[in-house]
């Protein structure tokens, strides 16, 4: 089964409760964008977004550029059912973040909770830094949250890799100026505590 194939299978089966990520509301990320993007018309991406409710509440924000990319095509089905009429205000995009022409940039924010800690081959990562670096604008920022070092070593099966901030930060290198970490405990549907951590940094 191959990793697209992998995932539309996860959220075809399960329900959000039943996804160790699963957040209600994503408040951090929320805090963060509306931080480091004040302005409405901001352009902003959140990467590998399953079926987080993140868009929803950046549109009650009235954020009025956003993308929406994950390689589940099932994913972003049942996103846009939810959002029902207004789906329409958001760019949906189905790929693999290392290989999906990202035609909606150049972005202000780019979003990632839990996709870059699946990248587990240097090549991967090297490729998520590039399209980074083509599609965020110079003065940008970029959001990324991994699993840390106390974070589960697989998850929904595959391995994932697990950093702090110096070292998340080290895979994005030098052209990326970092502004703030933070670590999160993100308690699972079931009780189970996860360490995430956040790494934000501004594209030089």
């Amino acid at each position: 089964m191959n990793v697209a194939s992998h995932w539309d299978s996860v959220f075809r089966t399960k329900t959000p409760d039943e996804l160790s990520w699963h957040r209600p509301h994503l408040d951090l990320s929320v805090e963060l964008i509306q931080r480091f993007a004040p302005s409405r018309s901001a352009s902003i991406i959140d990467v590998g977004a399953g079926e987080s409710t993140l868009v929803d509440d950046l549109l009650a924000l009235n954020y009025e550029r956003l993308t929406v990319l994950d390689i589940a095509s099932a994913a972003i089905e049942e996103s846009q059912k939810r959002l029902k009429t207004i789906a329409d205000r958001v760019h949906w995009l189905i790929g693999d973040v290392t290989e999906v022409a990202l035609s909606t940039g150049p972005f202000d924010v780019w979003h990632d909770r839990a996709v870059f800690h699946f990248l587990v081959d240097a090549e991967q990562r090297r490729k998520y830094v590039r399209a980074v670096l083509n599609t965020v604008r110079p003065g940008g920022y970029v959001i990324v949250s991994t699993f840390g070092p106390q974070g589960p070593r697989k998850c929904s099966g595959l391995q994932v890799m697990r950093y702090d901030a110096e070292s998340l930060h080290g895979e994005f290198g030098k052209q990326f100026r970092i502004e703030e970490s933070t670590v999160e405990i993100h308690q699972t549907p079931w009780g189970a505590d996860q360490q995430f951590v956040y790494c934000c940094c501004r594209v030089e």
